[in-house]
């Protein structure tokens, strides 16, 4: 696979949409693999991995193996689908055009409900770590997530390269943090196991689990497997974020593939090295039985400067979700999905504000009134749906647009299924009934545009 100089689709920008005032490129490279860094390295690289050891036991490597497949066939059919259609919206824009306004409405409906549900639940993540170290209570702790929500929704409004350099910023200092962290290991005898006696390291242990952590330490099944590659996969999926933004970014069918293959083999590299640390220094049962497993592959006195750590890997996870729910809530307005409100863009910073600020305040809404745990395991199944619609319009492309076979997407669709079967009943349940309100929303807003003789 190659995406060389000579191939004449890669060398012209696509032109803007037609009609509609576009956004500026002005992303390179090294922009939007830090942006896709960001998004996929959150406090799931610190913490994931307890549930997963409680719910695959001695399986757990097999777990991470699963997950990388399942997310690197996605990550194939993102770049696939990029490259032919660099515009905003992701799957959203790539299921309207391959698969059906309904498919692609279905994509866009539940990415922005799911993943504003997930920056939510990011910033409460991040509000707990930094309340515990500071001694917040609930209210404050609450109060802080909003905060946080507003300032990096305010930072995305003054432009996306701002959000690049944030982001860029953000993950080299959790990168470097990880570095250390792997040196120190290397050179501390093992500790054996005896928890972490921090408020900061439980804090939010759970909180990334699509409906809790499962008990300790069970014999290891299929169910358990499947359960433990969908935490894994959720922890570090968050390549489709380079995708939304294909509009802001440079050369993009050059850019995109590049951005996106390369910064989940930087993820896939540094969750294998975790992974493998991890269950040597620990074990498996007591992985499992950890609230702070890095911490524990030292001793308990980095509990505090690690969860710091995560915290921040949060704060870069959550620019990258509220840049990419903009852009996608202004691709569905452009297309009369959602307000056409929501598909202004402003001439002085070149970002959609209105989508960015409406996406901020309900977020901002959601994290003061629900917990983080209810929060993702209410979005796990919809992310999830959006991935399988992306896998369904890279089958659905013309064979002059793919440089792959279509069994890489077709092996994808069927690992996105099989993640969302594993998840709790709950939501499931949960991401139908967000599915049902969506469309039933735009069947009415079809008849009432048909009604009045609106185009």
């Amino acid at each position: 696979m190659t995406f060389d100089a000579d191939e004449p689709p890669t060398d012209a920008e696509p032109p803007p949409p037609a009609g509609r005032p576009a956004l500026a490129r002005s992303v390179g490279l090294g922009g939007a693999i830090g942006i896709g860094l960001a998004s996929m390295i959150g406090a799931g690289a610190f913490y994931v991995w307890a549930p997963a050891a409680a719910a695959a036991g001695e399986l757990v490597l097999l777990a991470l193996v699963i997950a990388a497949v399942v997310a690197t066939l996605n990550a194939f059919s993102s770049a696939q689908l990029a490259m032919a259609h660099p515009t905003s919206g992701g799957a959203y824009a790539f299921g309207r055009r391959y698969a059906g306004p309904w498919i692609g409405f279905s994509a866009g409906w539940l990415f922005v409900v799911g993943k504003t549900a997930s920056a939510a639940a990011i910033a409460s993540v991040a509000a707990a770590y930094l309340g515990a170290a500071i001694g917040l209570d609930d209210v404050r702790t609450r109060l802080l997530a909003a905060a946080l929500i507003a300032v990096f929704a305010a930072l995305n409004m003054s432009g996306v390269r701002t959000t690049a350099c944030v982001a860029i910023t953000i993950v080299s200092i959790v990168l470097a943090g990880l570095a250390v962290w792997f040196v120190v290991t290397a050179l501390t005898p093992d500790p054996g196991f005896g928890g972490v006696d921090s408020p900061v390291a439980g804090a939010v242990s759970t909180a990334e689990a699509p409906g809790g952590a499962p008990p300790p330490a069970p014999e290891p099944t299929l169910v358990g497997v499947a359960q433990a590659a969908a935490l894994l996969f959720f922890a570090f999926a968050g390549y489709a974020r380079m995708a939304t933004l294909g509009e802001e970014v440079r050369e993009p069918r050059r850019t995109l593939p590049r951005a996106i293959l390369i910064a989940l083999g930087v993820v896939l590299a540094l969750y294998a090295a975790l992974a493998l640390v991890l269950v040597d220094r620990l074990g498996v049962e007591a992985l499992a039985a950890s609230t702070s497993p890095l911490a524990d592959a030292i001793d308990g006195r980095w509990a505090l400067p690690i969860a710091l750590l995560a915290a921040l890997a949060c704060l870069g996870s959550l620019a990258g979700i509220l840049a990419g729910l903009s852009r996608t809530s202004l691709a569905m307005a452009r297309e009369r999905d959602l307000p056409g409100p929501l598909a202004s863009i402003s001439t002085r910073t070149g970002a959609p504000v209105v989508s960015e600020a409406l996406i901020a305040l309900v977020a901002i809404a959601i994290a003061l009134l629900l917990q983080p745990a209810q929060l993702v395991a209410a979005s796990s199944a919809a992310v999830l749906v959006y991935y399988a619609i992306a896998h369904l319009s890279a089958l659905r492309q013309p064979a002059g647009e793919r440089w792959q076979p279509r069994l890489v997407a077709g092996a994808g669709l069927a690992g996105c299924l099989v993640l969302v079967a594993s998840l709790p009943a709950a939501s499931l349940i949960g991401t139908a009934g967000i599915l049902v309100v969506g469309l039933g929303a735009r069947l009415i807003a079809l008849r009432a545009r048909a009604a009045t003789g609106a185009d």
